[in-house]
This record gives structure tokens, C-alpha cells and sequence, in this order.
């Protein structure tokens, strides 16, 4: 008899263990508009078991950021992979988010023209291809053109699918194009160059995280973990280069030579604490006031940013604070 009930004990031991742990790794569900530069942290804490380390088990859902927002509210996510014009427009437009964390506060976009173009000031009346209209691309390089003299009555902008941005101007449909990686780098190779780098000149968050305020209120330390996971990532990659090649060639589908001029953009851009800063986020809110939107609207860097969780993970993490 005793045999038998310390069988069912030791069953009911491993069923509640079991029980608990499936709560303790609940699946969560974050978006990402695409496999690009700015996910990196986001793949390589997914490829490398960093949110397994820290309890998480997360879905990548690939969806765009209009959609992602609406998903967002609905409960469908947890959290958006990303802070940008669509993400903080979203919470200005009703929607009860916050910026949490950034991949970098330096964006990785070089604005890009044929030898002719010999300055910016040469692209007054040009045409110049950017991959969407209002987005992170188009927000900065109006910005970075207006410290250099150009104002957007002064050039021509075109949204271009990613893509077809290299091919667009090798054809003359636009003169020039701000690109990413790896596009940059695909352009250099077809003769075109570099006229500005555009991160250099606008602070503002490139990648990242963005949640509702009801989560970050009922699920901190789930919250805290998703940032530490991307963070450690960012650290991860940048004293391991070839474990990062490794990952920009398989998960990214970049050839080596691309890989590995992408990586020394890791080098620049991944090396910063990842807390959202009050001039990157008003750069954004900026921009979408440029657009005409909120225009008599006083925001505050709190109506759309939180970045607590960030600031104790990087001090967790041994980063020099300002």
C-alpha cells in the first residue's frame, strides 16, 4: 500500500512540477517587421538560447508595423521588436505603449548616389528613394539633409520597397537612396558612394521593444528578462566575430563579404547600453510632427517611454551610465 501511494505522490510531485514549469515558460509572442540588421539582437538571443536562459520561450512573428500595433492591442503579441515613427505614433494615436529598449540609438543608413553627385547640395531637385514614407529611413534622412542645408521642399521623396532601392538607382529612377545593410554594401560594389552617414548626424532608435503599459505593470521581471536576453545578445556579438558571422550568414542570408561588413557596423552601432534616450525618441516625435500629425500636441518623453527596465539591466550588466 505504501508502495503505491508513494507512486501517486511521486506523480503528483512530477504533474505540479510540470504544471509550473509550463507557466514559468508561457510561449510569448513578439513581432518583427523583418529579418534585417536591426533584429539582430532580437535572432541572436533566440539562435544563441539567451531567452531560454532566462526562463522565456518567444515566437518570432514576422508582421509589418501597422499590423503588428493592431495585434499588439488586441493581446495577439506581447511585444513589438522594434521603436519607431509607426510604434510611437501607435501609442500617440490611443494606443497604451511604451518604448522600452533600443537595439542602438544610431541608426545604420547611408544616404548613397552615382560619382556625379559629389555633395549633398548636389541632390537639390533630385529624386531620393527611401523604403517608406514616414518610416525610421525617411525620418532620419530628413533630418541628417536638414543639418547639411537640405530641406525637404528642396529634393523629391519616393517610397521604394527595400529591395529595389540598389536597382532604382542604377536605372535613374531615383539619384540617390538611403540604404541599410546590406543594401549599402551591395550599391558600394556597382560603383555608387557614400555622401552621408546619416546615423552620424540624427540620434534615434534603431531597432528594439515596445509593450503595453498593462503588461509592464503585470509581468516586470518577464519584461526586465526580454530586455536582458537582447542585451547580453548585443554584448555576445561584439566579443564574438565569428559567431556573429555566423549568424548574419545563416539567419540573414548574407554572403561573407556582406556579413562581414555588416559586422564592423555592429562594431559601431551595438556597443551602447540600449536605454531609449529623451533627444532620440523627440527626434522621432519630431519628425511626426514635420508630417503633420499631433501637430498642437505637447508629448512628453514619458507619454511614449519607459525605460526603467532597461536602465537596471544595463546597470546589472556593468554599462557606464551617463
Amino acid at each position: 500500500m505504501m508502495k503505491y501511494l508513494f507512486m501517486l505522490f511521486v506523480l503528483i510531485f512530477f504533474f505540479v512540477a510540470a504544471s509550473s514549469y509550463a507557466q514559468q515558460r508561457r510561449r510569448i509572442r513578439v513581432s518583427n517587421a523583418n529579418f534585417s540588421f536591426t533584429a539582430l539582437p532580437l535572432l541572436a538571443a533566440r539562435e544563441w538560447k539567451l531567452f531560454a536562459d532566462q526562463g522565456l520561450d518567444i515566437e518570432i512573428i514576422l508582421m509589418r508595423s501597422a499590423a503588428s500595433a493592431a495585434a499588439l492591442g488586441s493581446g495577439d503579441l506581447a511585444y513589438t521588436s522594434g521603436i519607431g515613427p509607426a510604434s510611437i505614433s501607435a501609442t500617440l494615436s490611443g494606443l497604451d505603449s511604451r518604448a522600452l529598449w533600443s537595439s542602438s540609438n544610431r541608426i545604420a543608413y547611408w544616404l548613397m548616389a552615382k560619382p556625379e553627385f559629389k555633395s549633398v547640395r548636389d541632390l537639390k531637385g533630385k529624386k531620393i528613394g527611401v523604403s517608406g514614407l514616414g518610416g525610421t529611413s525617411h525620418v532620419a534622412m530628413t533630418l541628417a539633409l536638414e543639418k547639411n542645408g537640405l530641406r525637404p521642399k528642396d529634393y523629391v521623396a519616393l517610397s521604394v520597397p527595400s529591395g529595389q532601392l540598389v536597382p532604382s538607382l542604377e536605372s535613374g529612377f531615383v539619384d540617390a537612396a538611403a540604404l541599410n545593410p546590406p543594401y549599402m554594401f551591395f550599391a558600394q560594389r556597382r560603383g555608387v558612394h557614400r555622401l552621408l552617414d546619416i546615423g552620424s548626424f540624427v540620434e534615434m532608435p534603431s531597432g528594439g521593444l515596445t509593450a503595453l503599459t498593462k503588461t509592464i505593470r503585470a509581468r516586470p521581471d518577464e519584461v526586465k528578462g526580454v530586455i536582458r536576453a537582447q542585451q547580453i545578445a548585443k554584448r555576445e556579438m561584439l566579443r564574438s566575430r565569428e559567431r556573429t558571422l555566423d549568424l548574419i550568414t545563416g539567419v540573414l542570408k548574407m554572403d561573407k563579404e556582406t556579413a562581414a561588413a555588416t559586422y564592423k557596423v555592429v562594431e559601431a552601432s551595438f556597443n551602447d547600453t540600449g536605454i531609449p534616450t529623451p533627444e532620440g525618441i523627440g527626434n522621432i516625435i519630431r519628425a511626426i510632427k514635420a508630417g503633420g500629425r499631433f501637430k498642437d500636441r505637447n508629448i512628453a518623453f514619458e507619454d511614449v517611454a519607459d525605460p526603467r527596465f532597461a536602465i537596471e539591466v544595463a546597470e546589472e550588466l556593468g554599462y557606464k551610465l551617463p
